[in-house]
């Protein structure tokens, strides 16, 4: 039962009762899995390219797309909170006992606090560290000596010091260069300049949260005109923040809705999902999304900057003769009209044909195949499978029993699947282009496009009581499910994340003078 306190509430956020109802029933019924048919794989439903198509992918790319609006659309909305993990679980549990100092500097693997210690000096932040260190009346020997880890990650993590603990990915610095350290988000102005410029002005859009806009602001207030001088372009940047209208109620184990200490309802945000509604107000031709944590060093950006002309490049050319196709079968249907249309939705844009379709008449096949070509078009990169987690590409049964390419993540399989997501050889780094106007240059509304079936239910814990959480269809999963979707393999250097703190480590991020310097090398702590 809504009290008069609950309406009001949900009247702030834009949710109403019937959402909520909606939302309730869905914890109630679940979601029906999906019908996964098969991994796809090179040649069935990925496709790879010889060096000399790329030349000509990449060549069309340049050419058609002069007059065309881009922009770089970069999910940056994520604290980073999952880089500095297991630092906090060693600041709230270590009582600084000689037995549990051996322990932990015992740990030789690449993620143990050990090598993050020997290597401290490598990291971009570390100049920053060092100054914070100076203020503090303290120096690196008396830390050493005194083996005082507490206080090193309390000058890392907390307000006190660097604060990283509360600060989200895209402004903490990731890259020492020889011009000075970077920001991710530094590294997608480079990026966005280099194949995503319109001209002589860069668009990007950065989805944060609401508590990091100003700093956000503030960052980019000190580093555009740096770039917009080296690069002799205009930036133009914006941010939108996740709906508060898209976040889902929590409930209870028994699917009731869960309140707080004050009595107040309880809700979650709906997951990436939600920022189909962010993208739905981007009016570009061409968006290029890519997470903002999936950077490297300028000596590795090449392959990057190639891979995301050829993926503009396929999609440009596979839109061009969509329209060509679209326009023609509108006009006039025949024979010849409709076998042309029907290879090119199965052979290029990976579309399977219900078996239903061969009994249609020339009108009903003239309706279903415009439908077809009049969707929103994406072009995903691929990378070979190596053990990464994320979701990955799959064939998929549709309701009106068609076949389409999907990205399916791990969460959505359920068990008699299992051997079917074993099977597959790549998986999903984010690396997406798409095309959100129809042939007549309007802008489609995506939120038509979304299969809603294909959310999740989680089980969270709020102050130690179990409850269900709703993951709304994830932005790159369900939330574009019903667009026209093409697989390209890519390599794996162009994927790079930096999940966790000592990820920054690895050789893509790190400056080539420290790959095999020793000097650098820390003796903090041994």
């Amino acid at each position: 039962m809504l009290t008069a306190n609950d309406a009001n509430l949900l009247d702030k956020k834009g949710i109403t009762t019937k959402q909520v109802e909606k939302q309730i029933q869905q914890f109630e019924k679940g979601f029906p899995p999906l019908e996964i048919i098969k991994p796809a794989l090179v040649k069935d439903g990925i496709r790879q390219f010889t060096d000399k198509r790329m030349d000509e992918l990449i060549t069309l790319y340049e050419k058609k797309s002069k007059r065309l609006k881009k922009l770089k659309f970069v999910p940056a909305s994520g604290a980073a909170t999952r880089m500095f993990k297991k630092l906090y679980e060693i600041l709230n549990t270590y009582s600084g006992s000689e037995e549990e100092y051996l322990k932990l500097m015992a740990e030789k693997d690449f993620y143990s606090f050990n090598y993050l210690c020997k290597n401290l000096k490598k990291f971009a932040f570390f100049n920053d560290l060092d100054e914070t260190m100076l203020k503090s009346g303290k120096n690196w020997d008396e830390i050493s000596k005194q083996k005082d880890i507490v206080f090193l990650l309390g000058l890392l993590l907390s307000e006190k010091g660097l604060n990283y603990g509360n600060l989200p990915k895209g402004l903490i610095k990731f890259h020492r260069t020889e011009t000075g350290d970077r920001t991710p988000v530094e590294e997608h102005l480079i990026e966005g300049a280099a194949y995503a410029n319109s001209g002589k002005k860069v668009y990007l859009h950065f989805t944060v949260s609401p508590d990091h806009l100003e700093l956000f602001r503030e960052h980019l207030a000190a580093v555009v005109p740096v770039y917009q001088n080296r690069f002799k372009v205009k930036y133009q940047i914006d941010f939108s923040v996740q709906k508060p209208a898209t976040d889902t109620i929590a409930v209870d184990m028994d699917n009731q809705p869960v309140r707080d200490e004050s009595g107040n309802l309880i809700f979650r945000p709906g997951g990436h999902g939600a920022l189909i509604h962010n993208l739905n107000e981007i009016k570009a031709d061409l968006i290029f999304i890519k997470n903002i944590d999936n950077i490297v060093q300028d000596r590795l950006k090449e392959e990057t900057y190639n891979y995301k002309k050829v993926l503009g490049g396929v999609l440009l050319e596979t839109y061009l003769q969509a329209e060509s196709l679209y326009s023609k079968l509108k006009k006039k249907t025949n024979t010849e009209r409709l076998q042309k249309t029907e290879e090119f939705i199965e052979k290029r844009l990976y579309f399977k044909l219900p078996e239903q379709y061969t009994e249609f008449g020339p009108k009903e096949k003239q309706e279903y195949l415009l439908k077809v070509l009049d969707r929103p078009y994406r072009v995903c990169g691929m990378v070979r499978n190596e053990g990464e987690p994320g979701g990955g590409p799959f064939w998929v049964a549709n309701a009106d029993g068609s076949r389409s390419l999907q990205i399916i993540e791990g969460s959505q399989f359920v068990d008699y699947q299992k051997e079917i997501m074993g099977r597959a050889t790549h998986f999903n780094p984010v690396d997406l282009v798409c095309y959100t106007r129809n042939f007549k240059g309007k802008k489609y509304d995506l939120s038509l496009f979304v299969d809603n079936q294909t959310g999740f239910i989680s089980e969270k814990s709020v102050d130690g009581k179990a409850i269900k959480a709703l993951e709304l269809p994830g932005l790159w999963n369900g939330a574009m499910a019903n667009w026209n979707t093409i697989f390209v393999e890519v390599p794996i250097g162009t994927f790079n994340p930096v999940k966790e703190l000592n990820d920054l480590l690895r050789a893509e991020h790190l400056y080539e003078k420290d790959i095999f310097s020793q000097e650098m090398v820390s003796d903090l702590f041994c």
